[in-house]
């Protein structure tokens, strides 16, 4: 791949097909749905969140290693990737208010959620608003760490993974979402990232929580991440050796694993379709 113009090439690839425009409450997003053929065999029901600048693309990884052998929903959430940015601004409720209801209109019932970075916040919110819909929430990268609580820190601890924890491909797929969703977009949504209390609002999730971070990842440090798994009611820390803020990118195939065999370890999951 040479020049620019191939790596935009290559970050353009990394859309997943056949994505379907959702609307509910004024907002608007897109799903990516795979479904698995599993015949009669029990499969588990996977939704991907990611976070704030980005879109579906740097989780088209992990949502084609999952799909191998469940069902998996991913978003382009509204103002972000392909789905047109709202007139105002949308907080962390709203967000997984509207997963939900996009969820319901593609008739899932139960399912486990997986958020990237600010798309933490949603799932937790999510697993908050409807018990009966999620079985589980994996927090990968969560954000924000409580002692660090400052955009300059942020700004510092994402440049860091750019430069010295990601490969070339991850930050051409985050970096073009990042001209995508534009700074006004960015601005407007970053207060709500930096004011929400994950790790108070975890306390309340009663469902099995898997916190995931990468062992490079200079945003989601181990310290916090271990806090936010014993702050969860039924938590649980796995680390993916050698990786960034963006693992699930990297390496897809490893996060995918940790996942499955945590799905299969806990107790009282109803993921089936």
């Amino acid at each position: 791949m040479d020049g620019s113009s191939g790596r935009w090439r290559y970050a353009r690839l990394m859309k997943l097909s056949g994505g379907k425009d959702v609307e509910s409450g004024g907002l608007k997003g897109r799903l990516y749905v795979s479904l698995a053929d599993g015949g009669s065999v029990p499969r588990a029901t996977y939704v991907l969140l990611h976070g704030i600048g980005v879109s579906h693309r740097y989780l088209a990884r992990l949502h084609q290693e999952l799909a191998m052998s469940a069902d998996v929903y991913s978003f382009d959430l509204p103002g972000f990737g392909d789905a047109p940015q709202p007139r105002r601004q949308v907080p962390v409720g709203e967000y997984a208010a509207f997963v939900n209801a996009a969820l319901a209109g593609a008739g899932v019932r139960s399912c486990v959620v997986i958020g990237h970075s600010m798309g933490t916040q949603f799932a937790v919110e999510l697993a908050l608003q409807e018990p009966g819909l999620v079985a589980g929430v994996v927090l990968m990268g969560p954000v924000v760490d409580s002692g660090r609580k400052s955009v300059l820190a942020q700004a510092t601890a994402l440049t860091r993974d750019a430069m010295f924890s990601e490969s070339l491909s991850s930050n051409v797929v985050v970096f073009s979402d990042y001209v995508r969703a534009g700074p006004r977009w960015y601005l407007t949504e970053l207060p709500v990232m930096m004011s929400y209390p994950l790790e108070s609002r975890v306390q309340g999730v009663s469902q099995p929580v898997l916190v995931m971070r990468g062992s490079r990842d200079p945003v989601a440090r181990h310290p916090w991440c271990e806090r936010l798994s014993k702050q969860a009611p039924q938590g649980t820390l796995v680390e993916i050796p050698g990786q960034g803020h963006v693992f699930q990118h990297t390496a897809p195939r490893p996060a995918a694993a940790a996942i499955s065999s945590w799905v299969r370890t806990v107790d009282g999951f109803g993921v089936t379709a």
